[in-house]
C-alpha cells in the first residue's frame, strides 16, 4: 500500500488522510484504484477510478459477424459469459422477427440458473476470504467444483460453454443429464443450507456482517442498485420477474428479498438465490417442453435496433444492438450490472464504516471491474463523432493516470 497523503483536517484539527488501494494489491482480482479518506479510522469519502483493463470490445464487435461476436462478447465475462451471450443473441433473434422454440427457451434459462449458482458459491468463496474465513472459501470452492462440473457434463466447458446460436441452443437436455446431475443439485441444496446456517449464527462472521455496510431501501432504489445488491435492502427488482425472457414466463421464478440491507443480508440473499436456482433447475428439467432446439436466422439482419435485458448473477445486465442490414452489427452498446452497484460504495455504504471493513464491503457488491471499462471521448466544441486510434487512446490514458 502507497503511503498516506495529507488531505485536510476535521473540526478538531486533526489530520485526515487519503489511503490509496491498488490499481495493483494482493487483494484485488482485477486492476482498480481506490482513495479511503480517513479520519482515524472511519472512513468519511471515497473514490473509485477503472478503466485499467479496457479491451475495446464494443468497437471489436463492429468489425465481426454476429456469429462471431456471440463468441467474441461471452468473453466480456468468464463468470456470466453465458448471460452476456443472451442478452446479445435476445436483441439479434428480434432483429431477425425470429421467435425460438419452447425447448430452446427451457434450455438457456438451466444454462443461466446453473451460471447463478457457479457464480455465487464463487463470490461467496471470495467475499470470506476478504474477511479472513478461509474455512467458507474452503468448503464453498469445494461445492463450485461439482458445479463447474455439471457445466462441463452439460457444455463441453467449465467456463465460456456457448450453449447460444443465433435461432437458439446446440445443446439439449437428455435424460442421461438429468439422472446424473439431480443427484449433485440434491447435495449442493444441502450444503447451502449449511452454508445459510453458518451466516446466520457464526458469531465471528456475524460481528463483521451485520449492521456493517448497509443501505437502506430508498437509497438503494435511488442510486440505482441491481441484482442481490439491490434485493438484499428489499428492492423488489428481478428482469426474470419484471420482463421475463427466453423461458421465465414459461417457467416462472420466486423472488428472493431480505429488508436489512446490510452485508449480512447480502450473503443470505444470494445463498437463498442458490437454493431457489436449484428448485428451478429441477422443476424445468422435469417439465422440459418437446420441439426443435433452434430456428433458422438469416445471415443478414434487417435494418432496425433493439435493446435487451437479462438477470444476470450480479444484476441487470443490458445491451442495445443496431443493425444495418449487413453481416455485422453497426453499433453495440453494453452496460453491466457492475457499473449500476458502484455507486453504492461511492455516495453511501463505505462512508462511517471502519478501514478495516472495506475489503468485505467492496466485495459485498461482486464487483467486476472489465467488464464494465469503456470509453466515451466527446467534443463539445465542433459536435463531431471521431473515433480515436489506438494510440491517441493510449496517450490520453497515460495521461490522465499520471
Amino acid at each position: 500500500m502507497s503511503d498516506e497523503t495529507v488531505n485536510n483536517f476535521n473540526n478538531n484539527g486533526q489530520q485526515k488522510y487519503i489511503v490509496p488501494i491498488g490499481p495493483q494489491h494482493p487483494a484485488l482480482k482485477e486492476p482498480g484504484h481506490f482513495e479511503f479518506t480517513v479520519d482515524g479510522e472511519i472512513v468519511v469519502g471515497a473514490s473509485i477510478r477503472l478503466g485499467y483493463v479496457h479491451r475495446g470490445v464494443e468497437k471489436a464487435a463492429e468489425q465481426r459477424t454476429y456469429t462471431q461476436d456471440l463468441y467474441l462478447l461471452e468473453r466480456v465475462c468468464g463468470i456470466c459469459s453465458h448471460s452476456h451471450g443472451t442478452a446479445f443473441i435476445q436483441c439479434v433473434e428480434k432483429l431477425a422477427g425470429v421467435e425460438l422454440p419452447p425447448r430452446a427457451k427451457a434450455v438457456r434459462c438451466i444454462a443461466g440458473e446453473i451460471e447463478r449458482l457457479h457464480s455465487h458459491l464463487l463470490w461467496l468463496g471470495v467475499a470470506a476470504h476478504e474477511g479472513g474465513f478461509d474455512a467458507l472459501f474452503m468448503y464453498s470452492w469445494r461445492d463450485r467444483e461439482i458445479v463447474m462440473d455439471i457445466l462441463e457434463n452439460f457444455f463441453g466447458n467449465r467456463v465460456n460453454y456457448s450453449v447460444n446460436i443465433p435461432g437458439g441452443v446446440k445443446e439439449d437436455i437428455t435424460q442421461e443429464f438429468i439422472d446424473g446431475v439431480t443427484p449433485k443439485l440434491d447435495y449442493l441444496e444441502k450444503r447451502m443450507y449449511h452454508y445459510l446456517d453458518v451466516v446466520n449464527t457464526d458469531m465471528t462472521f456475524r460481528q463483521r456482517t451485520v449492521d456493517i455496510g448497509t443501505i437502506g431501501l430508498e437509497e438503494s432504489d435511488r442510486l440505482g442498485a441491481t441484482g442481490p445488491t439491490a434485493r438484499a435492502s428489499g428492492v423488489a427488482r428481478d428482469i426474470r420477474i419484471d420482463r421475463p425472457y427466453d423461458g421465465y414466463d414459461l417457467f416462472p421464478i420466486d423472488i428472493t428479498l431480505d429488508n436489512r440491507g446490510d452485508l449480512n443480508a447480502r450473503f443470505v440473499v444470494r445463498i437463498k438465490e442458490c437454493i431457489a436456482s436449484i428448485h428451478y433447475i429441477k422443476n424445468v428439467m422435469n417439465h422440459m417442453p418437446e420441439g426443435e432446439l433452434s430456428v433458422k436466422i438469416p445471415r443478414k439482419i434487417p435494418t432496425g435496433e433493439y435493446m435487451a435485458s437479462v438477470e444476470a448473477p450480479r444484476g441487470e445486465l443490458f445491451y442495445f444492438v443496431r443493425s444495418n442490414g449487413t453481416e455485422s452489427p453497426d453499433r453495440v452498446k453494453i452496460r453491466t450490472a457492475s457499473l449500476c452497484n458502484w455507486g453504492t460504495i461511492v455516495s453511501s455504504v463505505a462512508k462511517g464504516h471502519k478501514l478495516a471493513d472495506m475489503p468485505m464491503i467492496l466485495a459485498g457488491i461482486d464487483p467486476c471491474f472489465s467488464c464494465n471499462d469503456r470509453m466515451v471521448y466527446i467534443n463539445k466544441g465542433s459536435g463531431n463523432p471521431e473515433i480515436w486510434t489506438w494510440e491517441q487512446l493510449r496517450k490520453y490514458g497515460i495521461a490522465y493516470y499520471k
